[in-house]
């Protein structure tokens, strides 16, 4: 059954890395987005399909802390958590660990909902709401 969290697993390539081999501050955005995406593909939902139906999940708000460095070559794991039920906005808490269980990182986003002919904030579809009541 799925909860309200979900942990996906990263192998760090060697274009994501600076000169030194430590991943770039900026790549960790794409993880979050990674981790943000398979969480929606595990309740049947797609950013594909919201924005086919005519919705656009913008991100708003973006914090990063950055606890260890994540390596090239090293595996870490995104665990994305759903932090509140949605309204007009979604909020997703993360943390990025190692293979050792270390914490690298840890983050927060805030999304909106919007309609993408009035680019308007509007509250979370229905089919988002009905998928995510199933969560323990």
């Amino acid at each position: 059954m799925m909860t309200n969290s979900d942990e996906i697993q990263i192998r760090v390539r060697y274009g994501e890395t600076d000169q030194m081999g430590v991943v770039y501050h900026g790549n960790y955005a794409l993880y979050l987005e990674m981790g943000r995406v398979e969480w929606l593909r595990k309740l049947g939902i797609s950013y594909k399909t919201m924005e086919d139906n005519g919705i656009m999940l913008p991100v708003v708000s973006l914090n990063v802390n950055y606890k260890q460095p994540a390596f090239y070559d090293d595996i870490i794991f995104v665990k994305t958590k759903l932090k509140n039920k949605p309204t007009v906005k979604i909020e997703f808490d993360y943390e990025i660990t190692n293979s050792k269980g270390d914490l690298l990182t840890s983050a927060s986003t805030v999304l909106v909902f919007v309609d993408k002919k009035t680019n308007r904030p509007i509250k979370a579809p229905k089919y988002i709401m009905d998928a995510i009541c199933f969560l323990d």
